[in-house]
């Protein structure tokens, strides 16, 4: 058995999310690590927390290897939760509060989770599941009373100590399984690795660092505003607590006022917004009211950023500098990075690859297509997942020739810079939430009056993209847009509905009868416009 010593000095010289804060809660002690509401968490404080709920989670016997989910809203408990279940070897497997309590459920079981943390919103939804999740041991609540049957997150943390748990990890354990939509409406789980985790960040980290005029990225105090259930939410937090900045996390879901007083009296220097909600915070009365003077980085992510929305964001806020960036979950988040200087001479693009990041745009056969010339993006590099959980034939179709398949249809130009042109799969985004049209036509089958449907995604002002549903009914039925929408809502996350439905006698149809959806886009209107 190898002594303390012997197992601190083998985690020092790894890559790994635990380890991450608890060297810095040495490095920088006393300075604010987590701001959420009325708390206020110094870097040392942080890590104790973390270490307390290790301890609690081990006594309980969850084991290395084990996976555990997270129902929460944002919260300090969430990220104490991440590093804490890291620190002992056990998978994350974060949940969509927005998606419908079926959906859920597939998550909870398909991951093979034993344990559920969850917040007092959820406690309800929950107890009337427990039947169905056979598999769950232990259910752990972060409510301010404690819930029966439950632990409770805070009382746990009364009852253990604070030194390293000091379990023994390689940098390729998995550390998250990150579900992401299937294009054959199920769900698939991302299982994304400490290294990939620890190397798509630092070398995001290093893109940032690399823009003319930007402060130091240690000082920055960056309010992380869309749910970290997202790879990209939670990568903003741990791209600054790696370089010793301070998270602040709103406490509502998203509210565009409480953001920008959040900006307003934390002074800070860093923002992350959807394009949705960036639409949204842009809608504000007297937006000029509130002092953003502090306000450096602008941060983009989970779907592409129009150029008129970057234009509207500039105007209203001139000082800031916009990074766009472009990835998705199997790849850690993130490829590429769009820089603000890069910006204005490259309109459109999302950037070039990170260090450490290899893209090629390919043809159908995966040969390289011409420069310039429109191809599917495929990844290489120390970021992308390893698999998908438990979906061999899934895994076998996205890796074909040691390379991941994104999906996305892209053009590359002579200096690699990528501009996206469509998505291969017919991917909807909508306020940075991922739908896939086959789910949604899945339910839309299952209307007794319907015939046929396609779904598309339609260029949306205010979310970015938006769901519309083209129907064919059944002869001798009637049926209306607004029970379409009823219809889909019993059945989907509320995010998925059809904002739209048009009725039409028959789908156009290829001679193979695959429906043709360009046709479809060309008649109701593309996805995105620049």
């Amino acid at each position: 058995m190898q002594s303390r010593e012997a197992i601190e000095e083998a985690l020092a010289r790894r890559l790994l999310l635990g380890e991450l804060v608890a060297r810095n809660s040495r490095k920088f002690p006393d300075k604010e690590a987590v701001v959420y509401g009325n708390t206020r968490l110094t870097y040392r404080e942080f890590n104790a927390r973390i270490n307390r709920l290790a301890h609690a989670l081990l006594d309980m016997g969850v084991k290395k290897g084990e996976k555990v989910a997270i129902l929460l809203f944002n919260c300090n408990q969430y990220l104490e939760a991440y590093f804490a279940l890291a620190k002992i070897g056990a998978i994350t497997v974060p949940l969509n509060f927005r998606l419908h309590p079926e959906e859920l459920k597939y998550i909870i079981n398909n991951s093979d989770a034993v344990a559920l943390i969850l917040g007092e919103a959820f406690v309800g939804l929950i107890r009337g599941m427990q039947k169905d999740l056979p598999q769950v041991r232990q259910y752990i609540s972060v409510t301010e009373k404690p819930a029966e049957g439950m632990f409770h997150f805070e009382s746990l943390l009364q009852k253990y100590p604070d030194d390293e748990p000091l379990i023994l990890l390689e940098e390729d354990d998995p550390v998250f399984i990150m579900y992401t939509a299937g294009t054959t409406g199920r769900p698939k789980g991302a299982v994304l690795t400490h290294k990939n985790q620890t190397a798509v960040w630092t070398l995001a980290a290093l893109e940032f660092s690399r823009e003319p005029d930007l402060g130091d990225m240690a000082a920055w105090r960056t309010c992380a505003a869309p749910p970290i259930f997202h790879i990209a939410s939670f990568g903003t937090c741990l791209v600054n607590l790696l370089v010793g900045a301070t998270v602040i996390l709103p406490t509502e879901v998203f509210n565009p006022v409480e953001i920008m007083q959040s900006l307003e009296r934390e002074r800070c220097n860093a923002v992350l917004l959807i394009p949705a909600m960036a639409n949204f915070l842009l809608q504000i009365p007297n937006l000029d009211k509130y002092d953003t003077s502090s306000l450096e980085a602008w941060f983009s992510g989970a779907s592409i950023l129009p150029t008129e929305l970057r234009k509207r964001i500039m105007k209203a806020f001139p000082h800031v500098k916009i990074f766009d960036c472009f990835g998705q979950t199997e790849s850690g988040a993130l490829v590429a990075i769009l820089r603000h200087s890069d910006a204005e001479r490259k309109v459109a693009s999302v950037g070039r690859a990170l260090p450490l990041v290899e893209i090629r745009v390919v043809d159908a056969q995966d040969r390289d297509v011409p420069m310039g010339e429109v191809g599917e993006a495929v990844y290489r590099g120390p970021n992308i997942m390893t698999e998908y959980y438990n979906d061999p034939q899934a895994n076998a179709e996205a890796f074909r020739g040691g390379w991941f398949h994104s999906g996305d249809l892209v053009r590359q130009d002579e200096e690699g810079y990528i501009y996206v042109v469509d998505r291969k799969k017919d991917m909807i985004v909508s306020g940075g939430e991922n739908i896939y049209p086959a789910e949604v036509e899945e339910v839309l089958y299952g209307h007794p009056k319907i015939l046929e449907a396609a779904v598309i995604g339609v260029h949306d002002e205010e979310w970015g993209e938006s769901v519309k549903a083209i129907v064919v009914i059944k002869p001798g039925e009637t049926l209306t847009e607004d029970e379409v929408i009823e219809f889909c809502k019993e059945h989907l996350a509320s995010y998925k509905k059809p904002r739209s439905v048009d009725f039409i006698d028959s789908l156009p149809r290829n001679p193979a009868m695959k429906v043709q959806k360009t046709v479809l886009r060309q008649r109701y209107g593309k996805a995105v416009t620049y």
